[in-house]
């Protein structure tokens, strides 16, 4: 578990529902525009190294988005975003779900269905790698393009909406007046585990500033 803040992060490792070890990772934030990226990506590899030492079965984050895009970045693992108000707690809830079924698949192999175009070109690719990258992501099957939107000056801007009884979910991409509606088949068997999977898209695409 992480919490993050942009000068400190604390990894806790939880062993049967229990805290068992806790580690803190410092930094001087550099107040050069410069230096700055040097100083947060340091920052988050240090944090990584902590988390790799630990090999968790899963990883997950609260706090500073910044510093936690930086350290999906460098992690192994798929990390997953939790509540920041007690983050301790969001994870130890989560933990008592069966674990889903994790799909260790390239993104490419994961794409398919009749529809093989995706609006948004080198944008829209980046949300399909941004959401095919889930571990419970099984098949992402893009839909039709519609194209009678009203018009956005956002550019291209993606939403995974409410899971189904199945547990999977619709990604919305959106360019300009182009809605495209794409549907993706994940891991979970019900409405419950389906959105804590949708939830973690809406993360990873507002991580990677794609989120509408």
């Amino acid at each position: 578990m992480l919490d993050l803040a942009r000068d400190r992060a604390t990894v806790t490792c939880l062993c049967d529902a229990e805290p068992v070890a806790r580690r803190t990772v410092t930094t001087h934030p550099e107040d050069d525009p410069e230096q700055e990226p040097r100083e947060l990506r340091n920052f988050a590899g240090l944090i990584a190294d902590e988390v790799h030492r630990k090999r968790p079965e899963e990883v997950y984050a609260a706090g500073d988005r910044d510093v936690l895009t930086a350290v999906r970045g460098e992690l192994h693992y798929s990390l997953y975003r939790v509540a920041d108000d007690d983050p301790v707690a969001a994870v130890l809830a989560r933990q008592d779900d069966a674990p889903l079924e994790v799909v260790d698949k390239p993104v490419a192999e994961k794409l398919g269905g009749s529809h093989s175009t995706l609006i948004g070109d080198r944008t829209g690719r980046q949300v399909v790698r941004t959401v095919g990258g889930h571990p419970h992501v099984k098949k992402i099957i893009p839909g039709p393009i519609d194209a009678g939107g009203s018009g956005s000056r956002s550019g291209v801007r993606a939403k995974a909406t409410r899971a189904d009884a199945n547990g999977n979910v619709r990604l919305l991409l959106r360019d300009g007046s182009s809605v495209q509606e794409n549907r993706i088949v994940t891991t979970a068997s019900d409405r419950e585990m389906g959105e804590h999977v949708r939830d973690d898209l809406n993360d990873a695409l507002r991580d990677a500033e794609l989120r509408e």
